[in-house]
């Protein structure tokens, strides 16, 4: 089979299926895993597909975004896995800003013993917070219904009064060579202004989230760390030409 064909018979399966593993493409095509492997490659540096550990899935919408509630349910034990590594590096004095995001909120359960300062855009964040005893601030703007966030220009002005430590921040989508991107571009500007007034930035995303690209671009990867769960180790070691990448158990 040419090479053609069989690229046009992956996308045609997944668009059918919207997941698919090596083995099944080996038994479709009757290539060799290595020629499959160096497919899904090559269709995902073409942003067709996203692998995946073992496999491949569809690329999600680039305007499409989960509310809360819908990322709160999803890949819980990864997140929280991942906020607990995250919280091992924040230190008594740092003052921090926690991103609005599914992931980050687990940071709290976490850090809520330490002497810190926080600041925030999300709305289910401070709560949190603020319940913990921290000392805590809300940056300004507009809230955003789908994902608790303040967004806009007063969310801008408002961070101008601020410098951090550290940073955490959520992203929807993490690509190579699109950067961390999220589907408004509004709260782009919000995670990207976090960055630049942050000594140290981390991104923290579950696996999911690789390979993705949304229509709004954050930054490039090389501008955080990123904090995720078990990649594929192509794919770690991919993306480790980029950015510093850390790995946690889950």
């Amino acid at each position: 089979m040419l090479t053609t064909d069989r690229h046009a018979l992956i996308l045609q399966t997944l668009k059918n299926q919207r997941t698919i593993t090596i083995h099944e493409l080996v038994q479709i095509t009757d290539a060799s895993e290595s020629t499959i492997r160096r497919d899904l490659s090559q269709l995902e540096k073409d942003m067709r597909l996203k692998r995946v550990h073992g496999g491949a899935s569809v690329i999600e919408r680039k305007m499409m975004e989960p509310s809360m509630s819908e990322k709160a349910n999803t890949n819980t034990k990864q997140k929280n896995a991942i906020a607990k590594y995250a919280a091992e590096l924040i230190e008594e004095g740092d003052c921090i800003y926690i991103d609005a995001g599914s992931t980050t909120i687990e940071l709290y359960q976490y850090i809520k013993d330490k002497q810190i300062v926080v600041v925030t855009n999300g709305l289910l964040h401070i709560k949190y917070a603020v319940e913990a005893g921290m000392k805590a601030y809300m940056i300004g703007g507009q809230a955003k219904s789908v994902t608790g966030a303040m967004i806009g220009r007063g969310a801008l002005i408002s961070l101008e009064q601020y410098r951090f430590d550290k940073c955490f921040l959520g992203t929807n989508g993490i690509h190579f060579q699109s950067g961390f991107t999220t589907p408004d571009q509004e709260e782009a500007m919000v995670k990207e202004k976090a960055l630049a007034l942050s000594k140290e930035s981390y991104v923290l995303a579950d696996e999911s989230k690789f390979s993705e690209v949304y229509f709004a671009k954050i930054a490039p990867i090389s501008q955080a760390t990123i904090i995720t769960n078990k990649l594929d180790e192509e794919m770690l070691k991919k993306y480790k030409q980029y950015t510093d990448v850390k790995v946690v158990e889950v």
